[in-house]
């Protein structure tokens, strides 16, 4: 069985040296730490996560805390970027999920898990800002913890989120540079920060360019592609409509099927502008606001090793663009 002592006899170094490559330490030479990991790979040496737990007090493992289903359209690719980040760090991801939402998680404590369990640090993404009491004793706990959306802070914790009211005054913005002033809006849940910084940035840009805002222009729905078709019908019933919509991409996706199934056409009848840019969006030719999801993922992870090694950390927000496709047009 090799050992690390082999491991370094074969790579001309020291115990201590391989020791800091399989840890990550820093000031490794970096062609000698490949050639130490290129030798561990060869022979299969795989060091036993934990005994170096206990001698380094990191796990090398992060929580991730998701009420909802991993392969949300969202936050699927924000996994990307957060298992790529990790897995180049040597971190394992261990998920703490269930498909109920809300009350399934009072039955234990996010804290007392995430000890249980031994994990170095856990991101917080899926969930709204309607409870933050729920998060309060993880947030003043010593445990590493970085939020997606949800605008916490404290000693050991932060969060990540795209610049929401900026991607929604851009897609504002771009619908009156093609004539249309009189733009509806599919809106997320109240009690979500994403969708009500959206449409802060909606209702900014409106008052920006003196286009009048009518409330009866507003939904505000769950994110399911049903919610976009049922929002269309209700406003296919008004007497007075708009021209162009600005929503979620699930949104937007229901609501073009609904249309064109009603021998609507995009974007001669309507036009969209999206948010999110999911795969599907593509599909219909979506014009919409992207937010770099795998950058927040990576950020989110970045940010939460530097929680843990005790380095410096604050906020981040990761800007939105605007992706061009077939949506919208032009009016006089």
């Amino acid at each position: 069985m090799t050992t690390i002592k082999d491991i370094a006899r074969m790579a001309d170094v020291s115990k201590s040296t391989v020791s800091k490559v399989i840890n990550d330490y820093p000031g490794i030479n970096k062609e000698t730490r490949k050639k130490i990991l290129k030798i561990m790979e060869e022979n299969n040496y795989f060091p036993n996560a934990t005994a170096r737990s206990l001698s380094t007090k990191i796990s090398k493992t992060i929580g991730i805390f998701d009420p909802g289903r991993l392969n949300n359209f969202f936050f699927r690719d924000v996994m990307e970027g957060i298992e790529d980040y990790l897995g180049k760090k040597g971190f394992n991801i261990l998920y703490f999920t269930n498909k109920a939402w809300g009350e399934t998680w009072v039955n234990f404590s996010f804290t007392e898990k995430a000890r249980n369990r031994n994990v170095d640090g856990v991101l917080m993404m899926g969930f709204g800002d309607i409870d933050l009491a729920q998060f309060k004793k993880l947030v003043q706990s010593s445990i590493p913890a970085v939020f997606i959306d949800i605008e916490l802070e404290g000693k050991r914790t932060t969060y990540i989120t795209s610049d929401n009211a900026a991607g929604a005054r851009s897609a504002v913005e771009y619908l009156y540079k093609k004539g249309h002033k009189k733009i509806g809006i599919i809106r997320g849940p109240y009690g979500f920060k994403p969708a009500d910084k959206r449409f802060k940035g909606y209702r900014e840009k409106l008052n920006e360019l003196g286009l009048t805002y009518n409330p009866d222009w507003v939904f505000s729905r769950e994110y399911f592609q049903r919610e976009g078709k049922k929002c269309i019908n209700s406003f296919l019933k008004m007497s007075d409509l708009p021209t162009a919509f600005f929503c979620q991409d699930i949104f937007a996706v229901g609501a073009i099927k609904e249309l064109q199934k009603r021998g609507y056409r995009i974007p001669e009848d309507f036009s969209f502008v999206g948010f999110d840019d999911i795969e599907l969006s593509e599909h219909y030719g979506l014009t919409t606001i992207r937010q770099k999801k795998e950058k927040i993922g990576r950020e989110a992870a970045r940010t939460l090793l530097n929680i843990i090694y005790d380095e410096e950390f604050s906020p981040v927000i990761v800007p939105t663009e605007l992706v061009e496709r077939s949506s919208c047009k032009k009016i006089d």
